[in-house]
C-alpha cells in the first residue's frame, strides 16, 4: 500500500511523542479506547491571532481559540475512506462524567484526507465545559473504515445538543467494523467567557 503524507507537519510530528504512554497516562486509555493509535494525529487550530496552533498532546487549550474545527492530518491510503471522531469523556464533569462521552464531532466516509469531501453526521462544536468544572479531556480519533459506510445515526447540527450527550466511539466503531483507532490526539480545555456562546448556540440556559 502506498502511504501519501497529508502534512509537513505530520511528518516530523508524527513520531515525537510516546503515543501509548501518552494515551494510557492521560486515561484516554481506558475511557475512551482500549488501545492506543499507531500515530499521532496533527491537528491545527487558530490562535486569537489567527495564526495556526498546532496541538501538543495534552495541552491547554481555551474554547476561545477551539471555537472552530481544526484542520487535521494523518496518513492514508489510496482510495480508503476514514472517520473522525472528537469526545469529551469528562461530561459534565471529570469528577462526575455520567454523560461520558459527550461528542463534540463525528465525520464519516472522509475520501483520504479531505475532510470538506466527508459525510457530516454530528457537525462540530468546540468545547464548552461549564464553569468549576475544571479541565476536561478531548480526544480527536481517526478510524480506517473498511468501505464506504451507510451511516444509520440521526444528523446532528451546530445548534443542536440532541444526539451528543452519553456517546460511545466505541459502540460506533464496532457497528460499523472500524476496529481500532489509526490516529489521535487530545487537548484539555476548561471554562472561559466564549463558553456562553457554545451553550446558546446548543439551546442550553447555562
Amino acid at each position: 500500500m502506498r502511504y501519501i503524507l497529508t502534512s509537513i507537519f505530520l511528518c516530523s510530528f508524527a513520531f515525537a511523542v510516546d503515543i501509548s504512554t501518552d494515551f494510557t497516562s492521560s486515561g484516554v486509555v481506558p475511557d475512551v479506547i482500549v488501545k492506543a493509535p499507531g500515530e499521532i494525529l496533527a491537528v491545527t487550530y487558530k490562535d486569537s491571532n489567527e495564526k495556526d496552533k498546532d496541538l501538543r498532546f495534552g495541552e491547554e487549550l481555551t474554547p476561545t481559540i477551539v471555537k472552530d474545527p481544526p484542520a487535521l492530518a494523518w496518513f492514508t491510503v489510496d482510495n480508503a475512506y476514514y472517520t473522525v471522531a472528537m469526545v469529551d469523556p469528562d461530561a459534565p464533569s471529570a469528577s462526575d462524567p455520567k454523560m461520558r462521552e459527550m461528542l463534540h464531532w463525528l465525520v464519516a466516509n472522509i475520501p483520504g484526507g479531505d475532510l470538506s469531501k466527508g459525510e457530516a453526521i454530528v457537525e462540530y462544536v468546540g468545547s464548552g465545559p461549564s464553569k468549576g468544572t475544571g479541565l476536561h479531556r478531548y480526544v480527536l480519533l481517526v478510524y480506517k473504515q473498511p468501505e464506504k459506510l451507510v451511516i444509520q445515526e440521526a444528523r446532528v447540527s451546530k445548534h443542536e445538543r440532541a444526539g451528543r450527550p452519553s456517546f460511545n466511539i466505541r459502540n460506533f466503531a464496532n457497528k460499523y467494523k472500524l476496529g481500532e483507532p489509526i490516529s489521535g490526539n487530545m487537548f484539555r480545555a476548561q471554562y472561559d467567557d466564549y463558553v456562553p456562546t457554545i451553550h446558546k448556540q446548543l439551546g442550553e440556559n447555562n
